[in-house]
């Protein structure tokens, strides 16, 4: 009994022996290197250690620390169901709303609003809803194009239908549309609502819109009413918003009025920005009264201030309209000498834009070139870096005027990333026009798969109606193979297109490469083009590989009625 008690004692005492750092340290695998094992090799590295994490607690706080207002002393309040809903902030719109932002303007950019409009809608209903800058944009789109009763079904549909809260932007389009329209009562009904309702005031930019079409439809008093109440509720005075009622008293004669609204626009005004001198200036010149206008320019250079771009442009496009090419020079020049980014912004590319057209215009071809490389002289003025709009305006010009190698010398020097679909459509056009349809095929192939450019259906298919006519069959069943597995796609009207050509000559193998790529990108075959192909497939017999891809279309012995889609082409309807 006695020799089992000390057995036992010593394998008890065996178990609870603790292991040294240097027997971990032995044992451990080659596996196990990067373990953390919590021990030190010394008193030094712990405390090293330990200031390690002190300096990081300074550097990166935990949340906690920041987020005090959620402690438990001090717990947040519960939101209030009952408040209204604020719009989105910059802050919404990341990750794939961004992206989704991103691709929406870029259709927008290649001028296919009805593909950005599409996607935004879509959109809606997926778990990637649109932010409220996607939708102004669209809408914003759409009134620049005119097309208001698209702009006003938008709105309806985002904010309205889909729950997405509108901004100050949003109504300011819709009341801009209203205006434009000649809704100015309509305009003025969607302004009680945002006061009535919106968890926002007016903008300055909604006295602007609505003023402009009070004195477009004639209803000046209404417009100064609405000045006096943007003035009362304790707003900036913003001289477009007095710049629009002094042009509509001018236009009635009322010359005494405007002198009034003028003189207290520079009382009220903390920086005056020289708008209602060009509207004047416009004013003195139809009325023939060249020397009072130059005594009102002179008046304003007089100043010396700080002239924004815009209001250098104004002035340079009323004096080049009246002939004063001079002074126009000197302020350009001027302009130019003020230029010093980034604290002082005195040019644009619309400044350049004004002063090319003008050359052109004249024909002085060499000046223009010279004005649009021309730079400031003054001390510290600085180069404007020329931005898309001003190469496509220039590279317009030449193809206007028949100059490709200078247009394409313009062009070259462009940066690759700054090529729109202008650009490219400018050549398209000039190319044609000289039938070189081989420099088409090399421009086309540039624009979509080496600079990614995202063009519109209708350049697209001038381009691929182009390239039929003229034999070009392999080359456009290769280029839409390619595009296919590309982001750049080609859209229904553009396979349409392509299909049908390859179906009159005959080439059913592109025809049936293109259809699987419709099915696969679930683009809807239309029975115009379904017609056609089953025409040219019927002709060879093979009529059953069209039933197998779409299904069948009709039936002759029952009435020609349609069947319902079949396999993937009723996938692709949806």
């Amino acid at each position: 009994m006695f020799f089992y008690r000390l057995l036992l004692q010593h394998h008890l005492k065996r178990s609870f022996t603790i292991p040294t750092t240097t027997t971990i340290a032995l044992t451990a695998t080659p596996n196990c290197a990067h373990c953390h094992t919590f021990a030190f090799s010394s008193a030094e590295e712990a405390a090293a250690e330990r200031r390690r994490r002190k300096r990081r607690l300074r550097i990166e706080p935990p949340l906690s620390a920041i987020r005090r207002d959620s402690s438990p002393l001090n717990p947040r309040p519960r939101p209030d169901p009952n408040a209204p809903r604020l719009p989105d902030s910059t802050s919404a719109l990341v990750g794939p709303r961004l992206n989704l932002h991103n691709r929406v303007q870029s259709h927008i950019r290649a001028g296919d609003l009805d593909e950005a409009s599409a996607m935004a809608r879509h959109a809606v209903f997926s778990s990637t809803r649109p932010t409220v800058f996607t939708c102004n944009a669209v809408i914003a789109a759409m009134h620049r194009k005119g097309r208001y009763d698209d702009a006003i079904a938008l709105f309806r549909f985002f904010y309205n239908q889909s729950n997405i809260v509108p901004n100050i932007v949003s109504y300011n389009y819709l009341i801009n549309v209203h205006c434009d329209a000649n809704r100015v009562d309509v305009a003025l009904d969607v302004c009680k609502h945002i006061l009535d309702n919106a968890p926002f005031s007016l903008s300055p930019v909604t006295y602007r819109h609505l003023t402009k079409g009070l004195v477009d439809a004639g209803r000046i008093s209404e417009a100064v009413d609405l000045l006096r109440e943007m003035v009362n509720k304790n707003h900036a005075a913003d001289s477009l918003v007095y710049d629009n009622i002094i042009s509509g008293y001018l236009e009635l004669g009322n010359e005494e009025r405007a002198n009034d609204l003028f003189e207290e626009l520079r009382e009220r005004c903390v920086v005056y920005d020289g708008v209602v001198n060009a509207t004047f200036m416009e004013w003195f010149f139809k009325k023939g009264m060249d020397k009072e206008a130059m005594e009102s320019y002179q008046g304003l250079l007089d100043r010396k201030f700080s002239m924004t771009p815009a209001t250098g442009n104004v002035l340079l496009e009323v004096l080049l309209k009246y002939d004063k090419s001079l002074e126009a020079t000197k302020l350009f020049e001027h302009m130019l000498d003020s230029h010093k980014p980034p604290n002082i912004l005195a040019v644009n590319s619309s400044t350049y834009n004004i002063m090319v057209n003008e050359c052109f215009r004249l024909g002085n071809i060499s000046d223009a070139i010279s004005t649009f490389r021309k730079v400031g002289t003054g001390p510290g003025a600085k180069p404007f870096m020329m931005d898309a709009a001003g190469y496509n305006n220039i590279i317009g010009k030449f193809c206007e005027n028949g100059m490709l190698k200078e247009a394409e010398k313009f062009f070259a020097e462009m940066p690759t990333r700054q090529a729109t679909p202008d650009t490219y459509k400018f050549f398209v056009d000039a190319y044609l026009k000289e039938e070189r349809i081989e420099d088409v095929l090399l421009l086309f192939n540039k624009m979509v798969f080496e600079s990614g450019v995202k063009a519109s259906a209708a350049l697209y298919n001038k381009i691929f109606d182009a390239l039929l006519n003229n034999g070009k069959l392999e080359e456009v069943a290769d280029i839409m193979g390619r595009m296919g597995e590309m982001e750049v796609k080609p859209n229904q009207s553009t396979y349409e297109l392509v299909i049908t050509g390859l179906c009159k000559e005959g080439r059913l193998d592109h025809v049936w490469n293109l259809l699987c790529q419709m099915v696969k990108h679930r683009i809807l075959v239309s029975p115009a083009l379904r017609g056609t192909v089953d025409e040219a497939f019927g002709k060879e017999r093979r009529i059953e590989e069209i039933e197998k891809l779409l299904g069948r279309s009709y039936d002759g012995r029952v009435g020609n009625f349609t069947h319902q889609q079949k396999g993937p082409e009723k996938v692709a309807a949806y």
